[in-house]
């Protein structure tokens, strides 16, 4: 339930709080963005499953945003591309995270569909 608030809060902060980010730093920004992200499906991913624990999540949200950002920077230096691994990796995490959420739902939702019939 804290990841989907803090999601949502953020939400809600962005929209209202206009704030234009350098276009330098764009690709790092996004990559961060991308990286909490999968730390947000991450966490809701776990809280469905029973397995949340707000200290990995929160390592995991801090760590994966700046190690991402770590990843452009070094990249950008380097004249390549790098930031695309970490799009990749934490893409592909947010649709997994996203299918294991998505399979609960569903789930959930067709336990209610059934009537008993005695």
């Amino acid at each position: 339930m804290i990841p989907i608030i803090g999601l949502i809060a953020g939400i809600i902060l962005g929209m209202f709080i206009p704030y234009n980010i350098p276009k330098q730093y764009s690709n790092y920004v996004a990559v961060a963005i991308l990286a909490a992200l999968d730390s947000v499906f991450g966490g809701i991913a776990a809280a469905v499953q029973d397995k949340f624990n707000m200290k990995i999540f929160l390592s995991g949200f801090f760590g994966n945003a700046m190690l991402a950002a770590g990843l452009a920077y070094i990249g950008d230096q380097l004249g390549i591309q790098l930031y695309l691994a970490a799009v990749f990796a934490f893409g592909n995490r947010i649709f997994l995270n996203f299918a294991i959420i998505r399979r609960y739902v569903l789930n959930k939702l067709s336990k209610k569909d059934i009537i008993k019939i005695e």
